[in-house]
């Protein structure tokens, strides 16, 4: 059987929101199978607990959002993302603020903390939602046209272009194709940092955000170029992020997909769109388990290296 995972032991990592420039403490702790990823915000007079989903996002301004009632969590996605790429199921994220640290500005802190607690297979049936009919969403026309879709496919694969008219990003790669079966998330995607842009830096402050950015987490350009004096970490660093963001994004489903994931120019707005979307077409997918973890896709019975 493909077994669902959970942390072995507890972990404990310290930073700031991007957004909010809050300190804020976050501890990642065990959760019984069918638990689900759990956001917890222990700081509030009685703890409150938010369990993701998509209809759980309340906001994808910069960041995916996720509420219940009036306490929100905001920029869960690179913590999300990390799970889904260790394919963790089950998990309690316990949080003394409104937002999840941006740590690093990847998913690469989160990797290491998941990793250094280890993962551990639970005595349940790992859960897949798995498409049976292409799903799209688009926005816009001609050249501001963004789209997201996802399809069937027997694994999971992630399919990303981005378009940013600036010298920068134009001499990188903006197109990725990344697989689930190459077990490699954590050395060629994880490590891929948000980006911004210095024109936009007081538009964002005077609307509260990128508070807590600098170039320690983030990568930084002006009109021509990057100012963090260690370059990139991949040469197709942006486009990488993208993906990052996506599997993030995506995951707040609740389970893994088995499906491949096309976008061009998509943000989080769009792939919770397309997340609801999905939820709309009930005719597009089902809810698979696999009794012979010989028959799952490759990349998802093995559990996720050390890096």
């Amino acid at each position: 059987m493909l077994q669902q995972r959970t942390l072995k032991s507890l972990t404990h990592a310290v930073g700031v929101g991007l957004h909010s420039g809050q300190r804020v403490e976050i501890t990642l702790r065990p959760a019984p199978p069918d638990t689900g990823i759990v956001f917890r915000r222990v700081d509030l007079p009685q703890v409150v607990e938010i369990a993701v989903s998509a209809t759980a996002v309340s906001d994808t301004t910069m960041a995916s959002t996720i509420a219940s009632g009036n306490v929100k969590v905001h920029t869960v996605e690179h913590l999300m993302s990390a799970c889904a790429g260790l394919s963790v199921d089950n998990l309690y994220v316990d949080i003394t603020a409104e937002e999840v640290p941006i740590l690093d500005g990847s998913a690469a802190s989160f990797v290491f903390l998941l990793q250094s607690a280890g993962i551990v297979m639970q005595s349940a049936p790992r859960r897949f939602v798995r498409l049976t009919q292409t799903v799209e969403v688009r926005e816009g026309s001609g050249a501001t046209e963004k789209w997201a879709r996802l399809s069937p496919y027997h694994g999971y694969q992630l399919s990303f272009e981005i378009d940013f008219d600036h010298p920068a990003v134009d001499a990188t790669g903006q197109r990725v194709v990344f697989d689930m079966s190459s077990g490699s998330y954590a050395k060629d995607i994880a490590r891929a940092r948000t980006f911004g842009f210095t024109k936009d830096v007081e538009m964002m402050r005077a609307k509260g955000l990128a508070l807590g950015g600098g170039l320690d987490n983030a990568i930084v350009m002006d009109d021509y170029k990057i100012l963090n004096a260690e370059g990139l970490r991949y040469d197709d660093e942006f486009v990488k992020h993208k993906i990052l963001d996506a599997m993030g994004d995506l995951y707040l489903l609740g389970k893994p997909l088995l499906a491949h994931y096309s976008a061009r120019r998509s943000g989080h707005a769009l792939n919770n769109l397309l997340l609801r979307e999905l939820l709309r077409r009930t005719d597009a997918w089902e809810v698979v388990t696999f009794e012979d973890a010989e028959r799952a896709p490759r990349g998802f019975a093995q559990l996720a290296p050390a890096w």
